[in-house]
């Protein structure tokens, strides 16, 4: 079945408009576009298209957060990144691109919560609902800022029309990401007019996720067992290593019954999944357009790689032996697979953000934490993922089941990172999953890992030298450490 993204063309307005177009016929655009629910809506897919683009998240900045992982290393440009320290005049520019879009993301939901509610022909409902859904991708945008760079300044309706704005703190850009959030998951619906729309779920997993970070772990467990008790969704089944392409990552895999919210790709130049082109060899026919092989792991040297039980389907599902000059232990990602891609950005694989297996890991190890230790609901959750990954029932008690009595507060909770780190593989998510923890415990687990230290610029990407020449609002000791 063929995925039908919902990104409709937008005026020039909403993404970058031309220098030469004058002021007065830019501000009649807009008090004319945002009449009806159709034109606010295509607003609103404005900002969910930066989020897609190939040098975003779904691409070249997912690809930087992958060389940063314990499960695998960067090759080529990226190789430096797996030194843990800090960035090079190559990758630099990668992470500036990445600013622009999240703050150009930004802006286009911005336009949508200051003039929609002032459209002539569309009801309050349907104000309420794509406001809604443009905090929601504004704090998005600003969750993936705050994990990134720090503090960074903080742009909303109120000043879009002000270049020069103050660097906040780290705690004021969580405040806004908070509101945002239950802003969005009172008023969004249960269900999207189509698939890859944020609904209330994908702002509970947002919310559970941001308290997570913030180690507010009993309103991230909260939060995350709504999700859960909703029986909304639930695992995907599967028995063979081959099922978790066909039925869970795969291009052709349009929506399933695991998907909280994803950003939706499709075969398509620039419509599909970059990152999925960063992965493969061009010899292995798994890309249609090739590969980069831009990362790799090893099944001897790296730990990660070398412990994990041959018996666990991911592990066969996730990773094929190729050698790429490195020897014969050298493997390669191939989660995201699309031999039929016709272009380096035209994969069809969908990009998750919010999967059920997310939410019952997080349930997991939150719930431990709040209790001081391991409850039954906590293993129950993290068995239902272990048992996906040994083909059982997710729902049915199986010799695979870790035992509660097994485990005090820390092995369950060092237990669970471990679950995640192999059931997240390739999604950009391990590295500000570490992060969380703490600079301590992540520099811990890299260097066993990967026998690296991480140096303390490493931790932050620095704030672009374009905001700093054009923003007078921010100083040079604005900058991140080390930069």
């Amino acid at each position: 079945m063929k995925k039908i993204l919902f990104f409709l063309p937008v005026l020039c307005l909403l993404q970058s408009c031309q220098e030469e177009l004058i002021e007065k016929p830019k501000a009649v655009a807009v008090e004319t576009f945002y009449n009806t629910a159709s034109e606010v809506e295509s607003a609103v897919n404005a900002a969910y298209a930066q989020l897609r683009a190939t040098n975003g998240i779904t691409g070249q900045l997912g690809a930087q957060l992958e060389a940063y992982t314990d499960y695998s290393y960067g090759r080529g440009s990226y190789q430096v990144l797996s030194d843990f320290q800090g960035l090079n005049s190559t990758n630099i520019p990668r992470t500036d691109e990445g600013w622009r879009l999240f703050y150009l993301t930004i802006r286009n939901a911005n336009l949508v919560i200051q003039n929609a509610p002032k459209g002539k022909s569309i009801s309050q409902v349907d104000i309420t609902k794509y406001v809604a859904e443009a905090k929601y991708l504004r704090a998005f945008a600003y969750f993936w800022l705050v994990r990134n760079w720090g503090g960074v300044p903080i742009r909303t309706e109120t000043q879009l029309s002000e270049p020069n704005v103050k660097r906040n703190t780290v705690d004021e850009v969580y405040t806004l990401i908070l509101n945002d959030l239950k802003e969005a998951e009172t008023n969004l619906p249960d269900k999207g007019a189509q698939v890859g729309r944020a609904t209330k779920w994908a702002a509970k997993a947002a919310l559970a996720e941001v308290y997570f970070t913030r180690n507010q772990y009993a309103e991230a467990r909260d939060k995350a067992d709504e999700i859960i008790k909703s029986n909304a969704f639930s695992l995907v089944p599967v028995t063979t290593p081959t099922e978790f392409d066909t039925k869970i990552f795969g291009p052709g895999v349009v929506t399933s019954t695991e998907e909280v919210w994803y950003l939706k790709e499709t075969r398509q130049a620039g419509q599909g999944m970059y990152l999925a082109m960063f992965a493969h060899h061009p010899g292995s026919k798994l890309h249609g357009a090739g590969g980069f092989y831009a990362h790799y792991s090893d099944t001897q040297t790296n730990p990660v790689i070398k412990n994990w039980d041959d018996k666990d389907l991911r592990k066969t599902a996730f990773w094929y032996s190729w050698d790429i000059g490195l020897g014969k232990n050298t493997i390669l990602c191939k989660k995201f697979s699309d031999p039929l891609a016709a272009t380096q950005d035209g994969a069809g694989n969908d990009f998750p953000v919010y999967r059920y297996a997310d939410i019952l890991l997080l349930y997991a190890e939150a719930a431990s934490r709040a209790a001081n230790g391991p409850t039954a609901a906590a293993m129950e959750a993290l068995n239902q993922v272990h048992r996906r990954a040994y083909g059982k029932n997710p729902t049915t008690a199986s010799d695979v089941d870790f035992k509660l009595t097994d485990y005090n507060a820390t092995t369950f909770n060092d237990l669970v990172l471990k679950e995640r780190g192999y059931e997240t593989q390739y999604e950009a998510k391990r590295w500000l999953d570490l992060k969380r923890l703490g600079a301590p415990k992540l520099k811990e687990i890299i260097k066993a890992a990967t026998g690296k230290d991480v140096a303390d610029k490493h931790l932050f990407w620095p704030i672009p030298v374009s905001e700093l020449n054009y923003n007078t609002a921010l100083a040079p000791t604005d900058q991140n450490p080390g930069y």
